[in-house]
């Protein structure tokens, strides 16, 4: 069976992608790579030092560019549902955090000390229709949310992807409850016509 013309339209456009190009010569396994150093670069929410969990994180961009910024003495574990090739100086951890065993995993892997940066780029399998795939994804943030809640020290911040539509208003304002500050960022690497924006809430109250 042939691809639809959509589909390959999108391939097309892939392959021309700056970022996808990008990302090949300089060694990174996705173009949204460039999204988290441009909030990085803005920001500055990642320190040498830091312990970051990157949620739903294959095939493991963002974790490569954490581990180029926390250094020897920081700590980075990875975690998704999907399998991810293993990546130097980050720990992997394979499962949905909504178990307790995966989840105590997690624990256990950053020996149970605070974390000081969540991120997550998770996404849920897109359907094409609003109506379905709006309640999935608020959903998954709401489960990154409860995350961070449980590993993040005082202080601590929050960065997650959100697809702007029904539900955001809400969540948007439970983030302004539960931290000092809550920003929204729309990076270059972000394809323009794409909802996507990221959410990125510093000064966790605890």
């Amino acid at each position: 069976m042939g691809r639809s013309k959509s589909s390959s339209d999108w391939l097309q456009e892939h392959f021309k992608d700056q970022y996808v190009l990008k990302s090949q010569q300089d060694g990174y396994r996705s173009r949204a790579a460039y999204k988290l150093l441009q909030i990085q670069e803005k920001d500055k929410i990642i320190k040498p030092g830091m312990n970051v969990v990157d949620l739903g994180a294959a095939p493991g961009g963002w974790s490569q560019v954490v581990r180029q910024f926390v250094g020897a003495k920081g700590k980075v574990v990875a975690l998704d549902i999907l399998p991810m090739d293993q990546l130097a100086q980050v720990d992997f951890v394979l499962g949905d955090f909504q178990e307790e065993s995966v989840l105590n995993e997690l624990l256990s892997v950053v020996n149970n000390e605070p974390i000081d940066l969540v991120i997550s780029d998770m996404a849920p399998n897109i359907t094409g229709v609003k109506a379905v795939d709006q309640p999935k994804s608020i959903y998954l943030l709401e489960l990154a949310m409860d995350l961070a809640n449980q590993v993040l020290k005082p202080g601590g911040t929050l960065l997650m992807k959100v697809f702007q539509g029904e539900g955001f208003q809400p969540l948007l304002a439970e983030l302004r409850q539960q931290y000092q500050k809550v920003i929204t960022r729309k990076p270059d690497a972000s394809r323009s016509r794409s909802s996507e924006v990221y959410l990125l809430a510093k000064g966790f109250k605890g």
